[in-house]
C-alpha cells in the first residue's frame, strides 16, 4: 500500500473487493442458467483450445493448432445443377474435415460447375484410400467431368522433365527455385538441343543434385522426339523452358499429358524470331511473357498466365531484354506453381479458368 502511494497507484480497500467478488459470482451463476448443460462441454472445449499466430497480408490470424491435421486439396468439373457445393461440404465434414478455402466459377452462358477446395482433415479418421473413394462417388453422382484430390504431405510429387535450348534464364531459375522448395515437383531430367561443357554451372548443378541431362541435337529433318518420349515416358506433365523446336503433333498424341511452354511475349503479338528486337522497334510500353498449353497449332494453346512489365524510351535493347528476361522467368514459375497446386481448369475450347492463390 505505501509503494502504491508512492507512485499514486489507485488501491482497492477490502469493501471493494468483496463486492466484485460477489459481482462476478452472479455472472457466473447466471451464465450457468442460460448456458445449457450440453453447450456447457463445448464452450469448455473451445476456451481450452490451443491457438496459434500466422501472419498473412491483412495481419495476425488466430488458427486451431493440431500436430494431427494435414492439408488436402478438391478439385471439380461437372454439370451445373443444385446442391453441389452441400454436398461438398458434406464430403468434407463427414469426416470432420475442415474447409480452409473454396473458390467457385459458373459461366452466365454454359450451365458447368468448377470448384477447388482445400481444407484441413486427420488421416486417421480419413485415411486417404477413403478419401479417394468418397470423392468418387461424388463424382459419379453428378456426372463430374474433373474430380481430383491432392494430399501434398502424402502424394508423390509430380514428375516432370524440363526441356531448353541455349538461353538459360528460365531454366536456371526453375532448377534454383526447385532446390529452395517453391514447386512440389520431381524433375527426372534435362533435355536440351544445345550441348553444355561439363564444368558449366548448369552442368554442375544437375551433377550435385544427380538429375541427368541429354544433349540431343536436332535437325529440321530429325528432331529426335521418339528418344524424348523414351526419356520423359513417365513424367506427368512437361515444362518447355524456351525450348526453340515445335513438337509435333504425333508427339502430342503420344505423350497424351500436359505440356507448359513459356511464349517470350503477349500472345498474339510478336511470333516469331527475336520478339525483343520486334518489340523494341515497334516502341512497345508494355512487355510481357505469356504461358500457355501446348497445342498442335503453334502459341495458340490455351492460356495459364500472362504477365507484364513497363518500358521506357530510356530502355536501350539490352535493358529491354533484361526486362524480358525477367518477367518470362515469373510467368513461368507461377504458372508451374498454380498447375501444381490444381488451380487450373480447361474451359471451353481454347481458354482455362485459374483460380488465383
Amino acid at each position: 500500500v505505501l509503494k502504491a502511494q508512492r507512485f499514486g497507484w489507485k488501491t482497492k480497500n477490502k469493501k471493494e473487493v468483496k463486492h466484485q467478488k460477489e459481482l462476478g459470482g452472479r455472472k457466473m451463476n447466471f451464465l450457468r442458467r442460460v448456458i445449457s448443460p450440453s453447450c456447457r462441454s463445448q464452450v469448455s472445449q473451445f476456451a481450452n483450445r490451443s491457438f496459434k499466430i500466422t501472419q498473412n497480408q491483412y495481419g495476425s490470424v488466430a488458427q486451431p493448432t493440431s500436430s494431427s491435421l494435414i492439408h488436402g486439396i478438391h478439385q471439380f468439373h461437372c454439370p451445373d445443377v443444385v446442391g453441389i457445393l452441400a454436398k461438398l461440404s458434406d464430403c468434407i465434414a463427414s469426416k470432420e474435415g475442415n474447409i480452409l478455402s473454396a473458390d467457385i466459377f459458373v459461366p452466365d452462358d454454359n450451365h458447368v460447375f468448377y470448384s477447388r477446395s482445400e481444407f484441413l482433415f486427420d488421416p486417421a479418421k480419413w485415411p486417404r484410400e477413403q478419401m479417394d473413394a468418397d470423392f468418387s462417388n461424388l463424382a459419379k453422382k453428378f456426372n463430374a467431368m474433373k474430380s481430383v484430390v491432392r494430399v501434398p504431405d502424402i502424394d508423390p510429387k509430380y514428375k516432370t522433365s524440363i526441356l531448353a535450348s541455349k538461353q538459360e534464364h528460365c531454366l536456371v531459375d526453375l532448377l534454383h527455385g526447385w532446390q529452395d522448395g517453391l514447386f512440389p515437383i520431381h524433375i527426372t531430367s534435362v533435355i536440351s538441343n544445345h550441348e553444355r561443357g561439363p564444368n558449366t554451372h548448369v552442368i554442375r548443378f544437375l551433377e550435385r543434385h544427380g538429375i541427368p541431362y541429354y544433349y540431343l541435337p536436332t535437325t529440321k529433318e530429325n528432331k529426335r522426339e521418339e528418344e524424348i518420349l523414351d526419356i520423359v515416358g513417365d513424367t506427368d506433365f512437361l515444362v518447355l523452358a524456351r525450348y526453340m523446336q515445335v513438337l509435333s503433333g504425333d508427339f502430342l498424341k503420344s505423350y497424351k499429358k500436359d505440356i507448359i511452354n513459356i511464349h517470350h511475349g503477349l500472345l498474339p503479338s510478336f511470333k516469331g524470331s527475336n520478339p525483343s528486337k520486334q518489340a523494341f522497334d515497334a516502341g512497345v510500353k508494355l512487355i510481357g511473357a505469356t504461358t500457355h498449353f501446348v497445342s498442335e497449332e503453334l502459341d495458340s494453346g490455351p492460356i495459364i498466365e500472362q504477365l507484364v512489365e513497363r518500358v521506357s524510351h530510356r530502355d536501350n535493347l539490352r535493358t529491354f531484354i533484361q526486362k524480358s528476361e525477367d518477367v518470362e522467368k515469373r510467368c513461368l514459375a507461377k504458372a508451374i506453381k498454380s498447375y501444381c497446386e490444381l488451380r487450373i481448369f480447361p474451359y471451353e475450347a481454347n481458354k482455362t479458368v485459374v483460380f488465383r492463390s
